[in-house]
């Protein structure tokens, strides 16, 4: 075809009405080219975006479905501390990981204690890890707890104790802290500080970064490890590239911030500073640099990415030990759905990590 026709063909398809050919390409190219503001803001025109030939089958599909159930508002109603849409892979990794699950309190905290049915590794006994749910402090507990807890007690064959600490709106900061410190302290009765790991998804993730500081400032041990996962230690306190590309792709939807629901917004931080190091550590390098070995994880969906990569190259330059695993073309919370490949992938360079760093 030629290019005048092209071009009129194309003017056709989006309804312009041009005087000459030139007009309309020239026109055509004002829509689909990407522009630069003097400060920098690209602005990009609406566009396709498929899933990454980099995921497996199973993956391409939980990706989609998930898209869609995050669009859906029923799909994110939680009944009794379980989102809707995470009730088939509860119902999946209950019958792939069996444990027996037990109801405390640890110094006044409400947990879940889960064990391996098949019992506790020989070189695990006096190892324990303690996970701190996401949910954006304010709900799925236990609905996350349990998802981010039962693959990794039963593959590790090691006893994870989920905290229920407190949340919004009833509560404020730094009331989840402190109940991180308190089962901590306690659990520091049995266990060497060396052998105790904890680790978190989203709010949790933030929360474990969150409560490395807290102890600092109360003079306790450090643990062994930690896991900040779908999160860094900023607390999205800033905003990165992945507020604009990841958020949108992973989530299915923007807000003015470009997050789905940034902290700054959530009743658990009114009236908070968001710089303060006790809710954003990456605001102090002393602190930072006094972090344990840390696993941080992410997908290149995951709004929290920016936040996740700028804590890991900090941690770096400040001489800490901390790895970064990045699973292409997955979004926040991505290993929920334990028949996901990458979601088994991802149990096991968790429970790998914390071996690797637990006293031997």
């Amino acid at each position: 075809m030629q290019k005048s026709n092209l071009c009129f063909a194309l003017a056709g398809l989006l309804v312009i009405h041009c005087s000459s050919p030139a007009r309309c390409c020239a026109q055509e190219v004002t829509k689909t080219a990407v522009t630069v503001s003097d400060n920098g803001t690209v602005h990009v025109p609406a566009q396709d975006v498929p899933v990454s030939d980099f995921l497996s089958v199973e993956a391409k599909e939980y990706l989609a479905l998930h898209l869609k159930q995050m669009q859906d508002p029923q799909a994110v109603i939680q009944d009794n501390g379980v989102p809707r849409f995470m009730k088939p892979y509860l119902e999946r990794q209950r019958i792939l990981y069996p444990l027996n699950r037990e109801e405390q309190k640890i110094a006044g905290v409400h947990v879940y204690t889960y064990t391996p049915k098949d019992g506790v590794a020989t070189a695990n006994k006096s190892r324990i890890l303690i996970n701190l749910h996401g949910g954006g402090f304010s709900g799925c507990w236990p609905g996350c707890a349990e998802l981010e807890s039962m693959p990794i007690a039963a593959i590790g064959k090691i006893q994870v104790i989920s905290v229920d600490y407190r949340e919004g709106p009833q509560s404020r900061f730094p009331s989840a802290s402190e109940d991180v410190a308190s089962v901590y302290q306690e659990l520091l009765k049995r266990y060497k500080p060396e052998n105790i790991r904890i680790y978190g998804c989203s709010a949790g993730g933030g929360l474990t970064a969150m409560s490395l500081v807290w102890f600092q400032q109360h003079h306790l041990p450090r643990p062994g490890a930690v896991g900040i996962f779908c999160a860094g230690a900023g607390m999205f306190a800033r905003r990165g590239d992945a507020a604009y590309t990841a958020a949108p792709l992973g989530e299915a939807r923007v807000t003015n911030s470009g997050l789905p629901e940034p902290p700054t917004r959530l009743s658990y931080f009114a009236d908070v500073d968001m710089k303060d190091p006790l809710v954003a550590p990456l605001n102090s390098p002393a602190a930072l640099s006094k972090f344990p070995p840390t696993l941080i994880i992410t997908g290149t969906r995951d709004f929290a990415l920016s936040d996740a990569l700028y804590t890991h190259t900090q941690l770096v330059k400040l001489g800490v030990k901390a790895d970064l695993h990045l699973w292409e073309g997955l979004f926040h919370g991505f290993f929920y759905d334990p028949d996901v490949p990458e979601s088994r992938d991802c149990y096991e360079v968790i429970v790998r990590f914390f071996d690797r760093h637990l006293e031997k």
